[in-house]
């Protein structure tokens, strides 16, 4: 049979733009819906050292929030199984920076209004074959009032160019920069000190060469202990200091290290300081 070629022309553009969209979804998942948010799987492409880069993008309806990996006064942080996957060595959440975020009656939480894309760095046991990403998330979302969520997302992820995401660029930017405690900065922690007697704590110095405000958050590496939220004792000049509590901890901190994170606009740094 002939076919006019009129024809031919328009079945070979439908081909490719069927070959396209599939492409464009290649790194993926679909949308899941969990009410008041929805959750995706992500996957752009191999890293210089081997790994996959991925994100987990949850987008919430206005005036919604969910949290980071500590949640403050109250909160559900996030949960992560990747059990259910296929040839995934390890699965690394990068936090970008998060907010303070107040609740009600002095309550604070900690994590992402709106919306928020978490970059993963997936690890495959054998990098030259696709890992078969298989998510169960459990989550938290608030706004007046306060519910769990979950998800299921399946996404499979291979270790070549993969595609352009600008968003997850975006996030991995603002993801705080590992440093060392008085490395030079835009940011900088400065010094850290404990407070013994009546009432223990840890004072945090910090220093913020643009003259911005600058906010500190602090938590458990271990995950073992929930300090309360810095508070911000005096700023000058690009100077701060800041407030740990340690009430009802005894004269020492119940931890020996705690990981410090300093934000301040499109900067911030984490810091991991010893208590001992």
């Amino acid at each position: 049979m002939i076919f006019p070629a009129r024809t031919i022309v328009c079945a070979l553009s439908f081909a490719a733009l069927i070959a396209g969209a599939a492409g464009a979804s290649a790194g993926e998942s679909k949308w899941s819906d969990s009410g008041k948010a929805k959750v995706r799987l992500i996957a752009a492409g191999a890293t210089p050292a081997g790994s996959i880069r991925a994100g987990v993008e949850i987008r919430l309806e206005r005036g919604w929030h969910t949290y980071w990996r500590y949640a403050g006064d109250a909160g559900i942080p996030p949960r992560f199984d990747w059990s259910r996957s296929t040839n995934l060595a390890d699965a690394e959440i990068l936090w970008p920076a998060p907010q303070r975020i107040p609740v009600e009656d002095g309550i604070e939480s900690i994590g992402y209004k709106d919306s928020v894309l978490l970059p993963v760095r997936v690890t495959p046991r054998d990098p030259s074959k696709p890992v078969a990403l298989r998510l169960k998330l459990d989550f938290g979302i608030c706004e007046k009032i306060c519910v769990p969520a979950s998800a299921d997302l399946a996404l499979d992820a291979a270790p070549g160019a993969g595609q352009s995401f600008p968003a997850l660029d975006r996030s991995e930017a603002r993801v705080p920069i590992k440093t060392k405690l008085g490395d030079p900065g835009a940011v900088r922690i400065t010094a850290v000190k404990i407070e013994r007697g009546k009432k223990p704590g840890v004072l945090v110095d910090v220093e913020v060469l643009s003259g911005k405000s600058a906010d500190l958050f602090a938590d458990d590496p271990a995950g073992g202990w929930s300090p309360p939220l810095p508070k911000r004792r005096s700023f000058k000049d690009g100077r701060a200091r800041f407030a740990i509590g340690l009430d009802g901890a005894g004269a020492s901190p119940p931890v020996k290290s705690l990981r410090l994170t300093l934000v301040s606009g499109e900067d911030s740094i984490e810091v991991l300081v010893p208590l001992d």
